[in-house]
């Protein structure tokens, strides 16, 4: 169960209400009046809890589980113990993300400028937006309806942001533009200088970052990541991408819509990557290289080449990942054979 002291829960809700609210249906449709007080993993669920199987390898804990309902794909419905009530889904994670939703709804906005804010007047500020104390905000900047904007977050002048954000504390914008219902984590920083420079022995020449960033609505940008602005062309992040904690993304990069890019990754500059592309934590994608859409890059993989749409790579450098395994194969008898000799 959630903690009250940082969660305020809604509820309790009809396995009926759940049902309509995820998209799914009941095994037994006399369960529809049944209540359920919270959500709860598996293994700590009660009676009372709403809880979900999604990855086969909790068969086991699903099949012990106390939980007085469950979330379950049609396949494993008849691992389910004695008395469970079950919520039939094809897509049971999504499901429970709802239902999750339902009992822990982003908390609505009491709009206020607090008064150890420092707004320039010339600033244009959207109906019903919160800004934070110690924030500063900009010359020209522009803040659509809805917004919050964190503590000690400075927006630069003349960027703009659309509506229905959520800027966190300790973010910095600036040259940026920013579409609607985008969420900036804590730290964020969007729109400083691309590493650009000249190589001269003398001393390296800056070259000046003249673009901007771009991101999509409905983006997610986790803690501490860095989009820098353009050389020229612009940085884009397109929408609705999902960038995880200490994500680094360099000058002129484009990414295209739906892209999921985990942890402590990076891509070079003005590397160009396809829609709907998964980029797996610590991975890295060298300077002007396409990545296609739908490709899959898996974790700590370092690609230097081109990746065509649809394919999944892994290794450093990576390469396709049947060859990948097959070169992991090759190795671990030579290592086999070797250790033999000895």
């Amino acid at each position: 169960m959630a903690d009250p002291r940082f969660f305020n829960r809604q509820g309790p809700f009809t396995l009926g209400e759940i049902a309509a609210r995820v998209g799914a249906s009941l095994s037994n449709p006399l369960d529809s009046d049944r209540r359920m007080l919270d959500v709860s993993p598996l293994d700590t669920a009660g009676g009372d809890h709403l809880s979900f199987l999604d990855n086969p390898r909790y068969l086991p804990t699903f099949e012990q589980s106390k939980a007085g309902a469950c979330i379950v794909a049609a396949k494993h419905a008849r691992r389910a113990p004695t008395g469970m009530a079950l919520v039939i889904s094809d897509r049971p994670y999504r499901a429970y993300a709802l239902a999750a939703q339902l009992y822990y709804p982003v908390e609505p906005l009491v709009p206020a400028v607090h008064a150890g804010a420092r707004v320039d007047p010339t600033a244009r500020l959207g109906a019903g937006i919160v800004i934070g104390p110690g924030a500063v905000i900009e010359a020209g900047a522009t803040i659509g309806r809805g917004t919050s904007i964190g503590a000690n977050t400075i927006v630069g002048r003349n960027v703009v942001i659309g509506e229905e954000c959520r800027i966190g504390p300790l973010v910095v914008l600036s040259h940026c533009e920013i579409g609607d219902q985008v969420t900036l984590h804590p730290g964020v920083k969007i729109g400083q200088d691309g590493f650009g420079f000249a190589p001269d022995p003398a001393g390296h020449v800056k070259v000046p970052q003249l673009g901007r960033v771009i991101i999509g609505s409905r983006c997610e940008i986790g803690a501490n990541s860095t989009v820098d602005r353009g050389a020229g062309p612009d940085t884009v992040i397109g929408e609705g991408c999902w960038i995880d904690n200490l994500v680094q993304i360099g000058h002129n990069v484009t990414v295209g819509r739906g892209c999921i890019i985990v942890a402590q990754s990076g891509i070079a500059g003005s590397t160009r990557v396809g829609d709907f592309v998964a980029l797996g934590a610590q991975g890295g994608l060298a300077g002007h290289l396409t990545v296609g859409s739908g490709a899959q890059i898996a974790a700590q993989s370092g690609v230097m080449h081109d990746i065509p749409a649809g394919e999944t790579v892994c290794g450093s450098p990576a390469v396709p990942i049947k060859q990948y395994f097959r070169q992991t194969a090759i190795l671990q008898r030579l290592g086999q054979k070797k250790g033999t000799q000895e």
